[in-house]
């Protein structure tokens, strides 16, 4: 059952009283205890949404993401502040590893061991990662023997 919200203009009533109305300011938003209504659906309709609901003629369009999210910097300032050791992948597949000094809109400073100190433009970086996340490379020796597959035993999954 559908039902319409309906609202009495007080101005024509007390116009029918001889009162004379108080001059109406312009129309404010509805508080949030008085919820518009869409009178197709009977249901609550939020003006501030970002696309309005179906029935309420034009639909507003979705708010645009911001260009800028700062997570780049977020990134960045977390790793220089725990001085977290990482491996840069530059373009040509070279891998540089350090300490991230500092940053700017361009280029990174690159503290390393034992080796002299880095400014990298960001168009030479291809990837970023943590040096503690590097993937470890295991090496088959030789003169290892491979090791028989252990004999399967059927295990119920379900009792």
């Amino acid at each position: 059952m559908n039902r319409k919200l309906i609202r009495p203009d007080f101005t024509e009533i007390k116009e029918k009283l001889g009162r004379t109305p108080k001059p109406v300011a312009p129309q404010e938003s509805p508080s949030a205890s008085q919820p518009v209504m869409d009178p197709s659906t009977g249901a609550a309709a939020n003006p501030n949404a970002p696309s309005a609901p179906q029935g309420l003629g034009s639909p507003r369009r979705k708010i645009a993401p911001p260009e800028q999210t700062n997570a780049e910097s977020f990134y960045y300032l977390k790793q220089m502040q725990a001085k977290t050791p990482m491996v840069i992948v530059l373009q040509n597949d070279e891998k540089l590893r350090g300490i991230i000094e500092w940053y700017d809109k361009h280029c990174l400073k690159i503290n390393r061991v034992k080796e002299p100190n880095l400014l990298i433009p960001k168009h030479n970086i291809k990837y970023i990662y943590k040096q503690e996340e590097e993937p470890r490379i295991r090496r088959n020796r030789a003169g290892k023997k491979e090791e028989t597959p252990a004999t399967d035993v059927d295990i119920p999954l379900y009792d």
